[in-house]
């Protein structure tokens, strides 16, 4: 097994005690920062996505995944450069105003990470402001991921949606909703361009949109 099967099977297994001094070997080797990050530990989540949208794993095991791989990104991280920031760009990702859930959003925002972007986590309870601030002050955000998980706060997710659209660096960027009340139908009402059912879906459609 090559030193990166090796770590792509500890990305999808979740050791993250040992994925640290696998990447560290890599390197030693001589091997290609961006080759370990895409081939190694992208690719093992792309990977685990697809098993969690089958329902082969679930979130418990995502989790674990996806932590492994930013232990592994942290010991890469010095080697990349810019390279690696801007592999696929920057996403903005919060829950909107009113909404304080958080897990699905942290997994979403882990998810889009480990596909290759930087992210700006704005957190729960986001007022619109927040979401506006993030995009205009930033050129590298391309993709903006809005978070609802109550019916009561859809009416957010939509005024969110409109002031995003409103944004003089709307040409810049485009949205992503998703959450547990969310339908494509809805995404499609208040003018977002894509919807996302799930994590691994989410990141998937992130780099599509990225393009």
């Amino acid at each position: 097994m090559s030193k990166i099967q090796e770590i792509a099977a500890a990305v999808e297994a979740g050791q993250s005690k040992v994925i640290g001094d696998l990447v560290q070997a890599a390197l030693d080797e001589g091997l290609a920062p961006l080759d370990i990050l895409n081939e190694g530990m992208i690719g093992a989540m792309s990977i685990v996505g697809e098993k969690f949208s089958k329902e082969e794993i679930f979130i418990p095991e995502m989790l674990v995944a996806a932590r492994a791989m930013k232990k592994g990104v942290e010991v890469l991280q010095p080697h990349l450069g810019d390279e690696g920031a801007a592999n696929v760009g920057k996403a903005v990702i919060g829950t909107v105003a009113g909404d304080l859930h958080d897990i699905g959003k942290n997994l979403v925002s882990m998810m889009i990470e480990s596909a290759g972007f930087e992210v700006n986590d704005l957190g729960v309870d986001a007022p619109i402001e927040k979401f506006i601030e993030a995009v205009e002050g930033d050129e590298k955000v391309n993709v903006v991921a809005v978070s609802a998980l109550l019916t009561t706060t859809m009416p957010a997710m939509k005024d969110t949606v409109a002031a995003l659209n409103a944004s003089s660096a709307r040409g810049r960027f485009k949205i992503l909703v998703g959450g547990a009340p969310i339908t494509p139908e809805f995404c499609k009402e208040i003018g977002a361009d894509a919807y996302a059912p799930d994590a691994a879906a989410a990141a998937t459609k992130a780099k599509e949109l990225a393009q």
